[in-house]
């Protein structure tokens, strides 16, 4: 059965004489330009692009891990070597972007967020008590550094939520964790100068312990123990210059 409501299209762009014509007098819109679809251009092939240290740096680690089987990686023991490189580069810097803050945690927190961290993490406990003068003093210190060094995981937890009874006098205590072991229990202020104690001074007696303090960057530890060396000896000369200034005035 014909359909007597089709109707006839052109071709798109064409028009008859009739309205080239009016069009020349003015009497017609010029004629809409024909529409042209995009050139073709082909896919780019993942096997055909060059397989460098470029074309690596921009894969994340499960890009990088579905790679383990790329036949092309076989024949290529640098671009393999260098996988394995970014994976680990990757994955540092996942773990360390963890850090940057003191977390405070509970006693059932404890061994996993302390004595089960990795081997490659140092752990710093502040242990501390609710309106201790010097507890807070210590804990400004420790704000700073975590911020600073945030390599390093820094947490605090209510003294007696860790150690049952745990007296008051004891307080701050710092207990220093790494690879599943109490490094070093730091009970006090005296430590760090007492209550003049500075971020500067902390960071002094932590690196006296071993390679506790981690910046953002793969930095090696020994530059980062030099420079927190430095920053105490500044603040050592600082504040024995203000000493004689202050003597001086009297």
């Amino acid at each position: 059965m014909a359909d007597y409501h089709f109707v006839y299209k052109d071709v798109e762009g064409t028009s008859t004489q009739w309205e080239d014509i009016h069009r020349k007098l003015g009497n017609l819109p010029p004629k809409p330009a024909p529409h042209k679809p995009p050139a073709w251009t082909p896919a780019e092939d993942e096997s055909e692009q060059v397989k460098n240290k470029e074309w690596m740096s921009n894969k994340n680690v499960e890009e990088l891990e579905d790679l383990a089987d790329d036949p092309d990686l076989d024949d290529d023991r640098f671009l393999e070597e260098y996988r394995k490189k970014r994976i680990q580069e990757l994955t540092e810097k996942s773990r360390k972007a963890r850090f940057g803050s003191v977390v405070p945690i509970t006693g059932s927190d404890f061994i996993r967020e302390v004595s089960q961290a990795p081997a490659d993490v140092w752990v710093v406990v502040h242990l501390y008590k609710e309106g201790n003068q010097d507890c807070e003093m210590l804990g400004r210190c420790l704000d700073e550094l975590a911020t600073k060094y945030s390599g390093t995981k820094f947490v605090k937890i209510v003294a007696t939520d860790c150690i049952k009874d745990y007296p008051d006098f004891n307080l701050p205590t710092l207990l220093v964790y790494n690879s599943t072991n109490v490094k070093a229990t730091l009970v006090g202020l005296q430590h760090y100068g007492g209550r003049r104690c500075t971020p500067e001074e902390v960071a002094f007696k932590l690196v006296s312990i071993g390679p506790v303090l981690m910046g953002p960057n793969e930095e090696d530890t020994e530059v980062v123990t030099n420079r927190v060396r430095r920053d105490f000896l500044e603040k050592l000369v600082s504040r024995i210059e203000q000493h004689d200034a202050d003597s001086d005035d009297e």
